[in-house]
Parts: structure tokens; sequence; C-alpha cells
């Protein structure tokens, strides 16, 4: 069995809760409040800005040109192309550049991005991708899932972009390399190491879900 095949075994129960989470699955139907749909885009801006850093490191830590490059295009996608489908929406809600970036990040947002960040500045290669790789891994999956589903969200007026986006070859060519490379670097590790991963995997995987129930609730600072 491949690494990645046990963290997905692993995270199997949390990934199918986030399945049926009424904000994903209102993002199938066309149904989603478009209030909380503003509230994600907002908070996915800010938490997108810093897991484009998360790239950066990767690109520092790589241990070969190849490797780096695809980090650098990973950042640079992340910058150029999912950022900008928010810009877009939040020009449909007369939402500012400038206000997207002001947004505060909610206490699940900061404690989650602060997480990752912490992982790739102290940690390793793998630890990294560990990390980051269930947000990437989860959004490919959540996307094709709702696209089968329901044949016809790609095409509904707001949400079919985001469904389109990440349901995209190209954004899942990009997973597919994440999570090839980290079955890479995981072989010949001991059973303490992968469990390290693990442990990351595992807790990245709670926070995506946190992060749907947030956005979807309307969670924020209570004082």
């Amino acid at each position: 069995m491949k690494f990645s095949q046990r963290l997905h075994e692993k995270v199997g129960e949390i990934w199918e809760k986030t399945h049926q989470h009424p904000f994903v699955v209102g993002l199938g139907k066309g149904d989603l409040p478009v209030e909380s749909f503003i509230r994600y885009m907002k908070q996915d801006y800010v938490f997108l800005i810093d897991y484009s850093k998360l790239f950066a490191l990767g690109t520092v830590k790589a241990r070969d040109l190849d490797t780096m490059s695809v980090f650098a295009r990973l950042m640079y996608e992340t910058l150029n192309g999912e950022m900008e489908l928010h810009r877009g929406y939040a020009a449909r809600f007369s939402i500012t550049q400038q206000q997207l970036e002001e947004t505060k990040q909610s206490p699940i947002n900061l404690a989650y991005t602060r997480y990752m960040l912490n992982v790739a500045q102290n940690g390793t290669l793998e630890e990294l991708i560990s990390a980051l790789l269930p947000c990437m891994w989860s959004y490919w999956e959540i996307s094709k899932a709702l696209a089968d589903k329901y044949p016809t969200a790609s095409e509904h007026p707001l949400y079919g972009d985001w469904i389109k986006m990440y349901s995209s070859n190209e954004f899942g060519s990009l997973a597919l390399w994440l999570i090839e490379l980290l079955d890479q670097l995981a072989e010949g590790k001991s059973e303490r190491e992968l469990a390290i991963l693990e442990d990351h995997f595992l807790t990245t995987s709670r926070f995506e879900y946190m992060f749907w129930d947030m956005v979807y609730e309307g969670g924020d600072w209570p004082v």
C-alpha cells in the first residue's frame, strides 16, 4: 500500500463528513446561502495568502530543480488562478481587492494557517506536504464528486465556476504531483517518522472540516 493510500484511509471518516457538510452539498445543489459563500470567499482569500507561502517554503526545502519549479508553479497558480477566482467573485458583490485583503482571519482560519506555517518552517519537506495536502486533495475530490452527482452543477451561475476550477484536470494534476512526491519521500521512512506525517495529515483534515463549518455557520471571535 502506498503511503498516500494509508493516509486516505486514515481520514476516510472525516472526509466523508466533509463531503456531506451542508456547505459542500449546497455548492453542488446550488442552494447554498449567498451570505455563507461570501463569508467563505473572504476567509478563503486570506487563507490562500498564507497557503501560497507554504509553496514558497516548499521551493526553499526542495532538493532538486524540477521540484523547485513545480512548487514555484503551485505558488503562481494559487496567487493568479485560485485567488483570481475569488477576486472575480468579489467583484460580483462589489467587494474590492483591498477589502478582500483586509479580511480578518477567523479563529479557525488563523489556527489552521499558523499550524501549517509552523510545520512548513520547522519541519522537513515531507512534513510540509503532509500538512498542506488535505486542502488541495480534498478540494479536488469534493469538486469531482459534486460534478458527478449534480451534472448541471458546473453550469450554476454562481457556484459553477468554483466547481469547474477545482474539478479541472489542471488542478488535479498538481494535486496528484504532491501525492506522488509524498509517496516518494515516505519510502524508507521509519514507522515513527511516518506517524508524524500521518498526524499532520489528520490534523489538517480536521481543520478542513472545521473551516467549512466555520464559513457555513459564521463562527468568529466571541469577544
